[in-house]
């Protein structure tokens, strides 16, 4: 189970999150970071940046490449996950700072898709 909260954030929430959310893990119960206040008022774009970033820094580690690499395998997975999540789970989103389990779900059809590695 904690394997599985780590990659909703690892899926949507960038590097930092990611942090944030190994250090919560090894000091709580609870695999998941308190909610991101600055993801609040993020417009569907912005979020598609976010997972585009964290995509780029988490993608070019895994697959021991440059960012450049991964440009485009990123772009798809940010823009077919994002836009196609329901307002429920973008506003789910600026809840928390983080993929809900729906959206973490499609995000993980679009690595598929797009032909990245999962991160977990």
């Amino acid at each position: 189970m904690m394997m599985r909260r780590l990659g909703a954030v690892v899926l949507a929430g960038g590097l930092s999150v990611l942090l944030g959310a190994s250090a919560y893990a090894a000091s709580s119960s609870t695999a998941l970071p308190p909610p991101d206040p600055t993801a609040k008022n993020l417009s569907p774009y912005m979020i598609k940046l976010r997972a585009f970033d964290a995509c780029l820094i988490t993608q070019s580690r895994l697959l021991n490449t440059t960012r450049e690499a991964v440009h485009s395998p990123c772009s798809c997975y940010a823009s077919g996950t994002v836009d196609s999540m329901s307002k429920d789970e973008i506003q789910a989103f600026r809840d928390t700072g983080y993929f809900n389990d729906s959206a973490r779900e499609k995000g993980l059809r679009f690595i598929d898709k797009c032909k990245l590695k999962r991160p977990f």
